[in-house]
């Protein structure tokens, strides 16, 4: 298999070479490593790498791959980052437009006609940088032996890779992980990892989100040694009853057995340490538990995040663990009845915000720290849930929002904003993914990404299908592969009000963004289908969220009024130094010559970049209190 640059002007090609997106749960070698969440299994490739920067495709260094390529030349980068944040390429934020509007002419590949596959568009682009990277590393005397993977975690927009010049594969999808499997190339000594990552492919008209549109390795990365008995893929079903006092828990597993005489135990604890289930098995390939009984379960809320634990030990004949991966779950359950959304029987109300992953420092390049910050501002101002807007977050996020009861609407990396409106006007003719079947298999890979990783935490009890692409059967197939996936969550998506004809087969909710209260009224007051979100409100720009008591006092005048997500958590803002008074100052969209540019709209958070809140925040604490 050779690397294609044509790949990138093709919307049907998306993936290469990757292996199946899978849970992510984390594995161990023993207790004490499960005790200080460090695993001996993994090995990261974070920090410095060699780096050169082209302003096109037509000039990189097509062959630095190589094992005798002189990479001398090349600067250093620190990766996870943004090559624009090192200091390279243009900075530049833009809503809903394409970024390249009114300088180059794009239309999505197939949009204009069966025959228009628009060859070259972005293989050829002038306007289509490209960052190659480049790191030697020598690898864990531990993992020889073993079967080894490299995981980016995060990589935007679209990357090749190669390890000592064998060609390992292609990925797109920006925002979830691609895995590769090094074992038949890596060797001892020294190792050539090289990635070539180009800011546009086809994946652009689908990632037009409202932020900054940065570029490049900005997640960590990271070897995974595989033991010789290892656990695939995992999934955690807790479901329950009508009584909602008891639960069923299934667990279902797809092991990797080298050994044919291992065993598998699994153990179930709660929180204080006692041992609920355990059971001990030969170790197979497909391992299903069904129907597992606890009474008198606690139940998984806002207010009592409650989660079990569960591991799951492999192990040899002679007793060796092998390997070991604990998870936490919770019970609960989600659904509409009678119209209404219910979360363990009782009605949900959604005290929400939009977030995106931002630092001031280091734009979506966040660290842990950055998140535990961003939990406690949400806990102390009566903020119950956040919407990823609009792609999905970095794993550790959702673990976080597990432990400490924060509810979840995981958006799938879906936005094609530029493809609909146009001047403000609805004028889908070139519209993607809409209906075109050339861009269907691209939108079904990215829902099941955001599923396959994310299935088994408590806190997501919304799919969100993306954000602003109108409507389709693209979108309407993204919605069906949900219900028949996976009974126990809601799926969201907004733009079905811009075309009223897929109604019936997308969304379990009636969801508009800045809707009025009186029309959210008006809707709720004529024999209503769906209950009502607004998955977007408020706005919080400038001297904003004025007015909002008009939005809580429809919590009791209607109860298939669920609230919404503020828009939004944290303005999106770079700290940089004045070139006049060499002061550290916060510069938004627009300040960076970028063009075009939607300006300081980059700057409508409860929060300034620097996580300070701002004075509206006020308002959210005490009208979100109202309804704990």
């Amino acid at each position: 298999m050779q690397a294609d640059i044509n790949w990138l002007d093709d919307p049907e090609v998306f993936r290469t070479g990757q292996l199946l997106p899978h849970s992510d749960h984390r594995f161990y070698k023993n207790y004490d490593e499960v005790k200080n969440e460090k695993s001996s299994f993994v090995q990261t490739l974070n920090g410095s790498w060699q780096f050169h920067f082209s302003k096109n495709p037509m000039t990189r260094p097509e062959k630095f791959f190589a094992e005798n390529f002189d990479s001398s030349s090349f600067g250093i980068i620190k990766v996870p980052g943004h090559i624009e944040l090192a200091g390279y390429d243009k900075i530049h934020y833009i809503n809903t437009l394409y970024p390249w509007e009114g300088h180059f002419y794009r239309r999505p590949a197939y949009s204009m006609g069966p025959d228009k596959k628009e060859e070259g568009m972005f293989s050829k682009a002038e306007d289509n940088p490209v960052g190659s990277y480049i790191k030697k590393f020598a690898l864990k005397p531990e993992f020889f032996g073993k079967k080894v993977r490299i995981r980016f975690d995060g990589v935007e927009e679209a990357m090749f890779v190669w390890l000592n010049g064998n060609f390992l594969g292609y990925a797109e999808d920006s925002f979830t992980p691609s895995e590769f499997d090094l074992t038949p190339y890596i060797k001892k000594g020294e190792n050539k990892l090289a990635v070539e990552v180009f800011k546009r492919s086809t994946a652009a008209f689908l990632e037009d989100q409202d932020f900054f549109r940065f570029f490049g390795i900005f997640r960590d990365v990271k070897l995974i040694a595989q033991p010789e008995v290892h656990v695939e893929d995992l999934l955690i079903e807790p479901k329950v009853t009508d009584n909602f006092q008891d639960g069923d828990l299934n667990i279902h597993c797809k092991i990797s057995v080298g050994d044919a005489a291992a065993g598998v135990r699994f153990i179930v604890k709660d929180r204080d340490d006692k041992i609920l289930y355990e059971k001990e098995q030969q170790a197979g390939n497909n391992i299903k538990i069904d129907g597992v009984v606890f009474k008198q379960v606690h139940l998984w809320d806002n207010a009592a995040p409650y989660l079990y634990r569960l591991f799951i030990e492999l192990f040899r004949a002679d007793g060796t663990l092998l390997e070991i991966v604990p998870y936490e779950f919770g019970f609960r359950r989600i659904e509409i009845k009678d119209k209404l959304i219910l979360l363990n029987g009782k009605r949900l109300i959604i005290n929400g915000v939009n977030r995106h992953e931002w630092s001031a420092e280091t734009g979506r390049a966040i660290t842990y720290q950055d998140m535990k910050r961003d939990v406690d501002i949400i806990k102390n101002n009566n903020i119950n849930a956040v919407r990823t807007c609009h792609y999905p977050d970095q794993d550790i996020w959702y673990r976080l929002c597990d432990e400490h009861g924060i509810y979840v609407m995981a958006e799938n990396n879906l936005e094609s904003h530029g493809s609909w409106q146009k001047a403000g006007e609805v004028e889908p003719s070139y519209n993607v993914p809409g209906s075109l079947p050339e861009w269907r298999a691209v939108v079904l890979d990215r829902a099941k990404n955001n599923y396959e990783l994310l299935k088994n935490h408590p806190s997501i009890i919304f799919w969100s299908l993306g954000n602003e692409s109108y409507a389709g059967d693209n979108i309407e197939a993204m919605n069906k592969y949900y219900k028949q996936t996976d009974s126990s969550r809601l799926v969201h998506y907004e733009g079905v009000v811009r075309n009223r004809k897929y109604d019936g087969v997308i969304s379990d909710v009636e969801s508009r963004m800045y809707a009025s209260p009186d029309e959210i009224a008006d809707y709720l007051s004529n024999d209503p289908q769906k209950p009502f979100i607004l998955c977007e409100y408020m706005h919080n720009m400038g001297n904003s969220l004025g007015g909002m008591s008009s939005y809580i006092q429809l919590i009791d005048r209607f109860p298939m009024y669920h609230g919404g997500f503020i828009w939004d958590f944290i303005d999106q803002a770079l700290l940089v130094e004045d070139e006049l008074t060499g002061q550290k100052v916060l510069r938004y969209g627009g300040d960076f010559d970028d063009r075009p540019s939607d300006y300081e709209f980059s700057g409508d958070g409860l929060l300034f970049a620097n996580r300070t809140e701002k004075p509206a925040m006020q308002e959210v604490r005490y009208y979100y209190g109202k309804y704990k």
